[in-house]
């Protein structure tokens, strides 16, 4: 099970490839529900771009395995979301893949990216009064 997960997140999830794949390749959704149903042919298919990778690219080891351990953490929701932003990363140009880049190292070296409390907890924590000067700040 763990093995198609690594998999995914190591080559990219769902993105072109998967897509070219799935255009060239008509499979039954049956045939597709657990690792140990699919064909050698298909592991392969899957692990190849994988391993293509893993032997050319000896500096990217440690950082491919890292995220695949961190990939088997997320939960759905936190999955999604990183399979949405690989989406949209593939959509951008090569100039807006460099602007967010830079923005996301700038937003986790600026002081106020501190872990903050989630926003519904300081409303629980708050009393009536801060409660309501935040939906009628005063101007």
């Amino acid at each position: 099970m763990g093995g198609g997960l690594l998999v995914l997140f190591v080559i990219g999830a769902p993105g072109a490839h998967a897509q070219d794949q799935a255009k060239t390749t008509p499979l039954a959704d049956a045939t597709l529900s657990s690792w140990e149903q699919l064909s050698p042919t298909q592991r392969d298919e899957l692990i190849g771009p994988l391993r293509e990778r893993w032997n050319s690219q000896p500096d990217a080891r440690a950082r491919m395995l890292g995220n695949a351990r961190r990939w088997q953490q997320l939960n759905p929701d936190q999955r999604l979301r990183a399979q949405r932003g690989l989406e949209r990363l593939e959509q951008m140009t090569p100039e807006q893949r460099q602007q967010a880049r830079e923005a996301y190292q700038r937003q986790r070296q600026s002081p106020e990216a501190a872990p903050q409390e989630p926003r519904v907890e300081r409303s629980r924590k708050a009393g009536p009064l801060q409660r309501r000067q935040r939906r009628f700040p005063r101007r």
